[in-house]
C-alpha cells in the first residue's frame, strides 16, 4: 500500500490531460475588433472604409449566424478546432510537404564535445541514438516532467505523437497513423528504421528486456555502413516521400499493388520509432555559422529521409547532426524538447559513452528490399526532380547575432521575443519601403491538445515607431515612446492569443462552419485586405521563437516572396535562422546586415532610463 501511494504522488506525463480546460470560443465582437485593428497598417482610408462596412455587416449578418453554430459545435467538442485544423493546415495540403510543410534544425553538439571531424559518425551516431532511446523509455514510463506555466500544467498531447508516428499519403486527404503506447497501456513497436543510400535497413533497440547499449548500437550502424558503401545503392523508395501529395498516394497504391509484401514493409517504416538518416555529405558549420548545415538537414538527400516520419534523425559524415520533421502530428516545442535532453547528456558525458563495452550477441539488421518495376523507378527519379527545382527556390542564411542577448534586454525590462520582433518589424520597413505582414507563433497549451494561434506582430503601433525611425525629425524621446508603445500592443497581444483570445483561428473556424453549412463564401474572407494583411495564410513574415535553449530550427515562408524567420535567445546571444523563398530581384540584397543594424539601434536604444514595470515588460514564456 505503501508503495502504491509514493507511485500515486509520483507526476506522471499525461496525467493532467483528463483536467484541462477546453478551447474557448471567443467573443464574435471582440475577434471582429481585433481583425480590423490588425488590417489598418496595410490599408489607406478609402480601403479601411470599406473593410470596415464589410466587417460590420458581417457581425450583425452571417457573421453571427456562425458564430452561434460555432459555438453548439464547441459544446460537444473539448476543443472545436483540433480537427479542422489538422485537416486544413496538414492533411488536406495537396503540395509537397517534405520542404512546403516539416520543420528541420541541426543539433547544437557541435558548440561543445562534438566540433565537425571525419571519421565520427557512427561512432557519435551510436550515442545519439541511445539518448534518443533513452528519452522514449521515459515517455513510455510517463517520467518526461509536465511542462508548466508557473503552477499550470500544459497540454502534453503532442509529445505521444513524436516516436512511432507517421503521415500517411491519400489521394485528397493524408492520415496520420501513431503507434506509440505508454508501458500502462501496453506493447509499443521497439525498431528503428536506418535509411543510407536510397536502401533501408531495421533493427529492434530492445535487447531481453534491455535497451541495447552505444557499443551495440554502433555494431548496427557499422554493419548498415559498410554494406552500404561497399555495394550498389538502393532504389531510394524514400523520395516518393517528397512528392506532391496525391502522386505519392497513387505512387504508393501502385507499389503495394505491386507486391503485398512492400505494404508490410511500407508499414515497417510508419511504425518503426524514428528514421536514422546516414548522409554522406560534410557540411560547414560554427558556433556563429548554421547556414550550411541548416539548409542540408532541410533540402538534404531525399532518399535518405522519409518526409512522412514524426522524426527524422540525420546525421552526416563530418559527425554533426539534426532532426526532419512532419509538422502535422506535433509543434516544433517537443522537438526543442528532446533535442535539448539529448544535448544536456552528451554534455554531461563529455561526449562519450561510459558504459560498458561488452556487446552481446544480437540479430544483425535486416534490409527491407521493396519490390520495384520501371514505373515505380521512374515515380521516384520525377520526385527527386522535382524536389531538386522546388529546393533551389529557397535561400538560408543562420547567423548568431553575438553583441549582446536576452540578459541586456531583460536588465532593461524589454521581453527579448519582442525586442525581436519589433527589430524585424523595422528591418523589413527600411528595407522594402512599407509595413510588412507578419505571423508570430503563440502557443494554445493551456487548453486540452492546444496548439497554436496567430500574433499580427505589424501593428499599428509597430508602424509608427518604423515611421517614427524614418522621420529625421522625430527626437529620441518620441521614438522611445512609440517604441514602448509597440511593446505593450505586442506584449497584450500574445497574452490574448495565449489565452485563447486570438481572432485568426476563430475566423479560420467561421469560414469553415460556412462552407460545412453549404453556404457562399462570406465577404469578409474575399475582401482584398483580409488577403493582404496576412489572412489565409498569407503572411509574407512567418516568424516564431524557438525558445531561450541551445536548439535552432526553420520552416519554409508561408508565401513566394517572403521570409521565413525563426529565433533562439540565450543569455548572450540572439541566433535565428532565416528562409527566402523565390527571391525577387529586390529582395536579392539579403537583410541579415539590415537586420543586424536594427538590433544595433535598439541596443543603443536599451540606454534609455526604462522604467520598472513599464507596459513594455512582459512574463518570459516557454516555448
Amino acid at each position: 500500500m505503501e508503495n502504491q501511494l509514493a507511485k500515486s504522488n509520483e507526476e506522471r506525463t499525461f496525467q493532467y490531460q483528463d483536467s484541462l480546460p477546453s478551447l474557448p470560443v471567443p467573443s464574435l465582437e471582440e475577434s471582429l475588433k481585433k481583425y480590423l485593428e490588425s488590417v489598418k497598417p496595410f490599408a489607406n482610408e478609402e480601403e479601411y472604409k470599406k473593410t470596415e462596412e464589410i466587417v460590420h455587416k458581417f457581425q450583425s449578418g452571417i457573421g453571427e449566424k456562425l458564430h452561434q453554430k460555432l459555438l453548439e459545435r464547441a459544446k460537444g467538442k473539448r476543443n472545436w478546432l483540433e480537427e479542422w485544423w489538422l485537416n486544413v493546415a496538414y492533411l488536406d495540403v495537396r503540395i509537397p510537404s517534405q520542404l512546403n510543410v516539416n520543420f528541420a534544425g541541426p543539433a547544437p553538439h557541435f558548440e561543445h564535445y562534438w566540433p565537425p571531424k571525419e571519421g565520427t559518425q557512427l561512432e557519435r551516431g551510436s550515442i545519439i541514438l541511445w539518448h534518443n532511446l533513452n528519452y522514449w523509455q521515459l515517455l513510455r514510463k510517463e517520467k518526461v516532467p509536465v511542462h508548466k506555466v508557473g503552477n499550470t500544467p500544459l497540454d502534453m498531447n503532442q509529445f505521444r505523437m513524436l516516436f512511432s508516428t507517421c503521415k500517411v499519403p491519400g489521394i485528397t486527404r493524408d492520415s496520420i497513423m501513431n503507434y506509440f503506447r505508454t508501458e500502462s497501456e501496453g506493447r509499443s513497436p521497439n525498431h528503428i528504421v536506418v535509411l543510407c543510400r536510397g536502401r533501408a535497413f531495421v533493427f529492434d533497440v530492445i535487447h531481453e528486456g534491455c535497451l541495447i547499449t552505444p557499443p551495440e548500437l554502433l555494431r548496427q550502424l557499422m554493419y548498415i555502413h559498410k554494406k552500404c558503401h561497399s555495394e550498389p545503392d538502393g532504389p531510394g523508395i524514400a523520395a516518393l516521400t517528397s512528392e506532391e501529395r496525391t502522386r505519392w498516394a497513387k505512387a504508393r497504391e501502385y507499389l503495394i499493388g505491386l507486391d503485398p509484401e512492400n505494404l508490410t514493409l511500407l508499414e515497417k517504416v510508419q511504425s518503426s520509432l524514428l528514421v536514422y538518416s546516414m548522409e554522406d555529405s560534410s557540411p560547414h558549420v560554427t558556433p556563429e555559422d548554421y547556414s550550411e548545415i541548416t539548409a542540408a538537414i532541410f533540402i538534404g538527400d531525399p532518399t535518405v529521409r522519409w518526409g512522412d516520419k514524426s522524426y527524422n534523425l540525420i546525421s552526416f559524415s563530418n559527425g554533426v547532426f539534426g532532426c526532419n520533421c512532419d509538422h502535422a502530428p506535433f509543434d516544433a516545442m517537443v522537438m526543442v524538447n528532446v533535442s535539448y535532453y539529448v544535448d544536456e547528456k552528451i554534455l554531461q558525458n563529455e561526449g562519450r559513452w561510459k558504459g560498458s563495452e561488452k556487446v552481446r550477441d544480437i540479430p544483425l539488421p535486416e534490409e527491407l528490399v521493396f519490390t520495384v518495376d520501371e514505373k515505380v523507378l521512374n515515380d521516384i527519379n520525377q520526385a527527386k526532380a522535382q524536389y531538386l527545382r522546388e529546393a533551389s527556390d529557397l535561400q538560408i542564411a543562420a547567423y548568431a547575432f553575438t553583441s549582446f542577448g536576452k540578459k541586456l534586454t531583460k536588465k532593461k525590462m524589454l521581453h527579448p521575443d519582442t525586442f525581436i520582433q519589433l527589430a524585424l518589424q523595422l528591418a523589413y520597413y527600411r528595407l522594402h519601403g512599407h509595413p510588412g505582414c507578419c505571423y508570430e507563433t503563440a502557443m494554445t497549451r493551456y487548453f486540452y491538445h492546444g496548439r497554436t494561434e496567430t500574433v499580427r506582430s505589424c501593428t499599428v503601433e509597430a508602424v509608427r515607431w518604423c515611421q517614427s525611425m524614418q522621420d529625421p525629425s522625430a527626437t529620441l524621446h518620441e521614438r522611445q515612446q512609440k517604441m514602448l508603445q509597440a511593446f505593450a500592443k505586442h506584449n497584450k497581444m500574445m497574452k490574448d492569443c495565449s489565452a485563447g483570445k486570438g481572432f485568426d483561428r476563430h475566423l479560420l473556424g467561421l469560414s469553415l462552419i460556412a462552407k460545412e453549412e453549404g453556404l457562399p463564401v462570406p465577404e469578409l474572407f474575399t475582401d482584398p485586405l483580409f488577403t493582404k494583411s496576412g489572412g489565409g495564410g498569407n503572411f509574407v513574415l512567418s516568424t516564431s521563437l524557438i525558445g531561450y535553449l541551445r536548439v535552432q530550427g526553420v520552416v519554409v515562408p508561408m508565401v513566394h516572396n517572403g521570409y521565413g524567420f525563426f529565433y533562439h535567445i540565450r543569455d548572450d546571444r540572439y541566433f535565428y535562422t532565416e528562409h527566402c523563398m523565390k527571391l525577387t530581384q529586390q529582395s536579392q540584397h539579403h537583410p541579415q546586415n539590415q537586420y543586424t543594424r536594427e538590433h544595433t539601434w535598439l541596443a543603443q536604444g536599451l540606454s534609455w532610463p526604462v522604467q520598472p514595470g513599464n507596459p513594455a515588460q512582459r512574463p518570459m514564456r516557454k516555448s
